[in-house]
């Protein structure tokens, strides 16, 4: 069974019961380098791991990029 979501503009299917930490995790990033917003709302850093996802949440999840 999987729930669809929107993640950076793109449907796509993901476990029941994951948390946005969960997700992270399974694209291989981290929590650290990345700012997640999930329904135009900014997940905190001490709430990833706690906040589960819902079907028909949207997420944009946005790296840090160096410059110099």
């Amino acid at each position: 069974m999987c729930m669809e979501l929107c993640i950076n503009g793109k449907t796509e299917h993901v476990s029941p019961g994951l948390t946005v930490l969960g997700l992270l995790e399974q694209r291989d990033l981290k929590a650290r380098e990345v700012v997640v917003e999930r329904n135009r709302v900014l997940v905190p850093q001490d709430a990833l791991a706690v906040t589960r996802l819902e079907p028909g949440d949207s997420l944009e999840i946005l790296h840090f990029v160096g410059g110099g």
